[in-house]
C-alpha cells in the first residue's frame, strides 16, 4: 500500500552546483538556460522554449510536489550564481508500513524515488556539474532519507544518457513503453524508456566516478 506523504524543501550545495527549490520566480532565467544556445541534445527531454512554457514547466512541477509525488529544483551553478537547468526527485512512493516495523523510518520519509527530468544549458554540458548533482541527490536520498531503491530513467535511445548512468554504478533494468502527454511544444508518442537502480546506498563506484570526474580526471 503506498500513501501520500509531505517533501520539505531541501536545497542541496556542492562545489560547482547548488539545487534550490524551483519557484515560478525561476521562469524566466529557465528559459534563458533553455535557449542559450543549440538545443539538439534536448530530443529526449522536454525542456521549455518560451517563458510561457516554463511557467507551465514550473506549475506542473509544483503541482506534483503538492501531491506529494516530486521535489523539483533549479540547478544553479555556483560560480556564476545563473541557474542553467532543473532535476527532481520523481514518481516518489511512501509505503505504509505495519505499525513498528522497524524499515519505516517516518511517515513523511520516502521509501521509493526516482532521480530524472534533468536538463541543462548547453554550456553546462559536459561539465562536473550534472556528476556533482547526480552524487548530492544520490546522497541525500540514501543517507537522509535511506530510501530503499533510487531508480534513474532514460529514453532507450539516448544511449549518451544511459552510458553515464551505467557509469555512476548503477545496474541495467527493465524496459518499459509509455505514452507522453501531447503538450503544445511536444508530440505526443509512445517511448521505450530504460530503467536503472540502485539500492542499499551509494555506492563506492558510483563515489569513486563522480569524485574522479568532479576532479577533472574524466568528461563524458
Amino acid at each position: 500500500m503506498v500513501h501520500i506523504g509531505n517533501l520539505s524543501l531541501i536545497t542541496l550545495k556542492g562545489t560547482h552546483v547548488r539545487l534550490e527549490p524551483l519557484t515560478v520566480a525561476h521562469a524566466a532565467a529557465l528559459c534563458a538556460a533553455a535557449t542559450s544556445g543549440p538545443r539538439d541534445t534536448y530530443a529526449f527531454t522536454w525542456v521549455p522554449a518560451t517563458v510561457a512554457e516554463a511557467s507551465a514547466y514550473i506549475e506542473e512541477a509544483l503541482k506534483l510536489h503538492a501531491q506529494g509525488r516530486a521535489l523539483p529544483f533549479a540547478t544553479v551553478d555556483t560560480a556564476t550564481g545563473q541557474v542553467i537547468g532543473s532535476t527532481r526527485f520523481l514518481n516518489v512512493e511512501f509505503w505504509a508500513w505495519p505499525l513498528g516495523n522497524p524499515l519505516q523510518r517516518g511517515e513523511d520519509v520516502p521509501d521509493v524515488v526516482e532521480i530524472g527530468a534533468t536538463w541543462l544549458a548547453p554550456t553546462a554540458q559536459r561539465t562536473p556539474i550534472n556528476t556533482e548533482a547526480k552524487l548530492l541527490m544520490l546522497t541525500h536520498a540514501f543517507e537522509v532519507w535511506r530510501v530503499h531503491r533510487v531508480s534513474l530513467m532514460t529514453d532507450a535511445r539516448n544511449m549518451r544518457s544511459r552510458n553515464a548512468i551505467l557509469r555512476l554504478g548503477a545496474k541495467n533494468g527493465r524496459r518499459s513503453r509509455r505514452a507522453c502527454r501531447p503538450t503544445s511544444a511536444r508530440r505526443a508518442r509512445l517511448r521505450n524508456r530504460r530503467f536503472f537502480r540502485g539500492s542499499g546506498g551509494v555506492s563506492p563506484r558510483a563515489s569513486i566516478f563522480a569524485f574522479q570526474t568532479l576532479a577533472g580526471g574524466f568528461r563524458r
